[in-house]
This record gives structure tokens, C-alpha cells and sequence, in this order.
């Protein structure tokens, strides 16, 4: 089994109460990440990091120790919260009123918003997504461990999350030496079910692993991914081959940089490889299409192996799906799929065409009123 990320799966759960502790709201979105550290997804990081991995995190992609991380996990609040927190030195964090966990202070430090966007997400446009949200955040930065005293309720969209501690169990009792992992915010279109496939022939076994969280205007709501690939594993993948389970976080759309922390995540579930794909976690034309691949070269000691496959598109000569490698025909025979055309054809009220997506999926998602992210 490879080792977690840092050599140490991280579990910060607690029964102690939270009675008397003054409270700091926080985000949904936020209590996902805040449940994530407790659970080990984000290991090694055990809270919301201090000044200094901060800063290496945005100068080098990494933490001070030197282990590769390339997102910040941190928690933003306003001068006056700033105050109260560090006089309190430990604090309930709450939604709704709702008390779950407790920060011990352990820091509180200001940032270069604009410098540190441009950092991580290789610009300074506002436009992009991830830069408008770090250029808005609060002015404050509190760093400490957590520990969670109740965990968020399950629902319809938490059915298949697991903890590392538990896919590790599972891919240990089914016997896999190798568990390639693959990332997607989008449903399922064939030309990702065979590039799915053809990872199945060469490992052990499928890790599919859908974010479920904050998404951007116009990318398919999480019930509607979540449907759409039971009904894809249901009805289309070997029971013993693949484990679907949902990582319920925010996309940041850091492109190479969320690369490199969705790997990682992958890892301490137990993955071995990781396929990155093309543009994976772009957004525009921000990076170049293999931006995602060439970071990988600069973190050789990650362990994760990332597999970096060919795009594949469905050839009308061949009449099958296929990619550069393995077809001579030019552009004018290649049907390119992405989940930018299957939005847009739904969206237009056109249903693909089987050879595109499965019947019964374009059947599913037309069945939903508004498929697609205010």
C-alpha cells in the first residue's frame, strides 16, 4: 500500500465539548476542507497553515518542510475576528450557529492577495474564477490544528464518501496492488469512459472520484454528476474492478497547481496512479492544454505516478474511439469530445448521440429541470 502523503495518515476528531468557546462562522464550502484535514484527505496538513508554509506553499509549491503542496488551506477573517481569536487562543468554528470543531491559534498573519493569486493560479486576471476569490478574501489569516466534534450529516450527495482510512481498507480487501485515480467535475461522456477503460487494462483497479462542491457558473450541478456516474458504473464497469467515491470539496481551477494537490489527495486514498488530463482543472484558455502534465516533472518524488494519456476522440473512419497514437486519420475525421461540447449541446436542448454519451445518461440529465450551476 503506498504510503500517505508525509508518511502519516492525519486523524483529528474529538469528543471534548465546545460549550463556552466563542464561535467563528464559517462557509459550508469551508467545513468540507475543515472535515478533510480531520479526516486525512489533506494530509499531512493537521489545520489551516501558518505564515511560513504559506509563503513557500505560493514561492516554491511546497511546504517549508520541503513536501510538495500547492494549495493553501486557510481560513480568512476581518481584523476585529483577528483580534478575538488570538485573545480567545482557541476558538469553535461554526456554521449556522452550529458548533462542530475547535481552532487552536497558533497565528494570525496578513497576505499579498493579488501576488499570492498570481502565484498559484498563473495570473492576476480577476476573470479567473480562483483569483476573484483569493483577491476578496478578508484581510487576516489564522493558522492552528483542528479537531471536529461532530462530523457533517450524511445526504443524498454524501452516499459515497469515504475517508482514506476506509478506501485503504477496501482496496487492501480486494487485493489491488495498483488503483489508478481519476478526477472530473463533469458527467460522463463516452471518450472518458474509454480513456477509463484502457487505465482498467494496465491497473489493478479504477478509483473514480467525482468533486462534489462549489463549482463555477455553468458547470453541471453535483446531483447531476453524482447520477450520472451511478448510472454509468451501474450498467457498464466490472463490480470488482472499479470503487466510486466522492471527494466533496470546492474546484479551485488552479490548473497545474490543483493538479499536483489532486494527486495528492489520490495518494492518501490509496492510489497509486493518477490520470491527469488535458487542461485538467483549466478554466478559459488560462493554461496551456499540458500545463497540468509538465508540472509533474518538477515533483518526482510525489510517488503517486501520474498517467498521462493521449486525448481521445471517436474517429468516423475507424468507427471507433481512438487517439493520435493509435489512428491515421486527420482533424477531418475526429470527433472531438470535452465537457465544454456535452454542456453545450445539453444546453441547447440536444441530446448526443450514443457514440457521445450513453443513451441512459442523456436521457438522465434531460430529466433534470436545470442541470447546470446558476
Amino acid at each position: 500500500m503506498i504510503a500517505p502523503h508525509g508518511g502519516r495518515l492525519v486523524s483529528r476528531f474529538s469528543t471534548g465539548s465546545l460549550d463556552g468557546m466563542e464561535a467563528l462562522e464559517v462557509s459550508n464550502d469551508l467545513r468540507n476542507d475543515i472535515e478533510n484535514i480531520a479526516d486525512g484527505i489533506f494530509s499531512p496538513l493537521e489545520g489551516f497553515v501558518g505564515r511560513d508554509d504559506f509563503e513557500s506553499i505560493v514561492k516554491r509549491g511546497r511546504l517549508k518542510s520541503g513536501l510538495a503542496w500547492t494549495v493553501p488551506i486557510v481560513l480568512d477573517v476581518d481584523e476585529k475576528t483577528a483580534s478575538m481569536a488570538k485573545n480567545a487562543g482557541q476558538v469553535a468554528l461554526a456554521v449556522a450557529g452550529e458548533k462542530f470543531a475547535s481552532l487552536k491559534i497558533d497565528e494570525v498573519y496578513s497576505f499579498d492577495k493579488l501576488e499570492s493569486a498570481k502565484a498559484i493560479y498563473g495570473t492576476g486576471d480577476t476573470e479567473h474564477p480562483g483569483v476573484s476569490k483569493m483577491v476578496n478574501m478578508k484581510d487576516r489569516l489564522l493558522a492552528g490544528k483542528i479537531q471536529v466534534s461532530k462530523k457533517i450529516a450524511d445526504g443524498p450527495l454524501r452516499k459515497y464518501r469515504m475517508t482514506p482510512a476506509q478506501t485503504r481498507a477496501e482496496i487492501e480487501k480486494r487485493g489491488w496492488k495498483t488503483v489508478v485515480g481519476f478526477q472530473t467535475r463533469n458527467v460522463p461522456h463516452v471518450a472518458h469512459e474509454m480513456l477509463q477503460k484502457a487505465a482498467l487494462n494496465l491497473y489493478d483497479g479504477l478509483f473514480v472520484n467525482p468533486l462534489i462542491g462549489k463549482k463555477k457558473q455553468g458547470d453541471f450541478k453535483d446531483e447531476v454528476i453524482l447520477a450520472a456516474y451511478e448510472t454509468l458504473i451501474e450498467n457498464y464497469y466490472p463490480k470488482n474492478r472499479a470503487m466510486f467515491v466522492t471527494l466533496h470539496t470546492e474546484m479551485r481551477y488552479a490548473g497545474p497547481k490543483e493538479a499536483i494537490h489532486h494527486a495528492i489527495m489520490r495518494k492518501n486514498f490509496g492510489c497509486t496512479h493518477f490520470i491527469v488530463g488535458r487542461d485538467h482543472a483549466g478554466v478559459g484558455d488560462y493554461y496551456h492544454p499540458f500545463a497540468a502534465h509538465e508540472i509533474f516533472a518538477h515533483y518526482p518524488e510525489l510517488e503517486i505516478q501520474p498517467v498521462f494519456f493521449p486525448a481521445f476522440y471517436y474517429c468516423k473512419k475507424c468507427l471507433s474511439f481512438a487517439n493520435e497514437r493509435n489512428c491515421p486519420h486527420g482533424p477531418e475525421s475526429r470527433e472531438e469530445l470535452s465537457g465544454t461540447k456535452m454542456r453545450k449541446m445539453v444546453s441547447s436542448g440536444e441530446i448526443p448521440a450514443p457514440h457521445l454519451m450513453r443513451p441512459e445518461i442523456a436521457k438522465l440529465i434531460v430529466s433534470f429541470k436545470e442541470p447546470f450551476v446558476p
